[in-house]
Formats: C-alpha cells, sequence, structure tokens
C-alpha cells in the first residue's frame, strides 16, 4: 500500500471485531513510528499497550470509577465558525448512521460511552507525554500517532485514537504505573474493523485546497 492510499482509508472505527492483533505486529509498528519527526530528537511519546489479559483487567478495573475532570479541554472553550460547525457536523452525521436523534440524550450517552471500551478492539494503547513538554512536542506527538495509524492501515489494521480517554487520567495513570511527571494525552484503539456496523460507514468531509491553503 502506498502513503496516498494508507492516507484516504485511514479513519477513526467505532466498532471493532474481537479479532486478536498480536503484540509483537504492535511493537513493530511502534518502533516503526518512532522514526516520525521529532524537533531536537526529543521523541517526548511514551506508550503504554494493553491487551490479551491486561486488555480484560483494564476493562475490570474501570468497573464502578466514576468520571474525572478531563486533563485538559479537549476543544476550546467558545469554540468559533467554521470550526464549531464542522464538529457539529461529524456528530450528526455518526448519529445517523445508528439512528440516535438529536433528542434521544440516553442513546447519544450511551454512544459515547462505547469510547471507553475502546469501541471493542481487542488491543490498544495509552499515549503519556513528560509535564514540561510544551507545544512543539506535543506536536511531535501528534506526528507519532499519525504515522502509527498510516502504519496501521498498511499492515491491515484499523485503530482510533481517543481523546476521550483525558477523563480518566488519574484511573489510567494507576493501571499502567505511569510517572506524576507524565500526562495523558490519548488512548489509541486497535483492532480489525467490523464492516458490517453502520457506524463505521462515516467519512468525515474536507475542507476543499482553497479554503485552508493560500499560494502567494
Amino acid at each position: 500500500m502506498d502513503v496516498s492510499t494508507a492516507v484516504d482509508r485511514r479513519k477513526s472505527v467505532r466498532s471493532f471485531l474481537d479479532t486478536p492483533v498480536p503484540n509483537d505486529i504492535i511493537g513493530e509498528l511502534l518502533t516503526k513510528a518512532a522514526r516520525s519527526p521529532s524537533g531536537g530528537n526529543v521523541q517526548p511519546w511514551r506508550v503504554y499497550v494493553i491487551n490479551g489479559e491486561s486488555m480484560a483487567s483494564f476493562r475490570t478495573f474501570l468497573e464502578g470509577r466514576e468520571i474525572e475532570a478531563p486533563a485538559y479541554d479537549i476543544y476550546p472553550k467558545g469554540l468559533t465558525e467554521p470550526y464549531r460547525s464542522s464538529r457539529f457536523a461529524i456528530g450528526e452525521q455518526m448519529y445517523a448512521t445508528i439512528g440516535i436523534e438529536r433528542e434521544d440524550k440516553a442513546g447519544r450517552f450511551a454512544q459515547m460511552a462505547k469510547n471507553y471500551d475502546f469501541f471493542g478492539a481487542p488491543a490498544a494503547f495509552f499515549c503519556f507525554i513528560d509535564r514540561q513538554m510544551g507545544p512543539p512536542q506535543w506536536s511531535d506527538l501528534g506526528m507519532f500517532l499519525q504515522t502509527f495509524m498510516l502504519l496501521a492501515q498498511e499492515a491491515g489494521i484499523d485503530t482510533c485514537p481517543q481523546e476521550a480517554w483525558a477523563m480518566w487520567e488519574g484511573a489510567i495513570t494507576e493501571f499502567v504505573g505511569a510517572p506524576g511527571e507524565q500526562r495523558l494525552f490519548c488512548g489509541m484503539a486497535i483492532g480489525h474493523e467490523d464492516t458490517d456496523a453502520p457506524i463505521n460507514t462515516v467519512r468525515s468531509e474536507r475542507e476543499p485546497l482553497e479554503i485552508f491553503a493560500r499560494f502567494l
């Protein structure tokens, strides 16, 4: 698979099969992803993989726990246009595929809660970053995650990056044993897409080139 095809095919999968993904494959993808750009070669990513027994243990660990205050603002407060409308549109598109109306708050909450089961994925990782790091290193982190997802596509594996896990930083830090100087950024669901799931038919739109780019 060439890079252009991997970029085009990559999407956030929200319903996975239970087909296992071996740790050695995840490790190989992470090793390759570590070649992504990093200013000053700082390499700020710190990754904790859960799979198999550790995934089962994690799901049990979360039972009965309360959602925490978010570790950071996932979206800016008072998000302005055109960003607000873009966020609203993809949400409506996603819920429409599974027949959940805007007024169905219980249905929307139930779908949101599936984030915290990795949408049924058999494997996942949590990505942390040292608290001393600033925006440039967070940019490096994003490039690392994108590189991982494209490599996963090449290997026939699907993913879903999940900032929703920012609502569980304390619990996740405790479970994985991350040191206090590390802060959670996101989770990454890893597995194989359930192609029969309607929610996986969502393909988000992108703005045309003339909207986001100027050639001077």
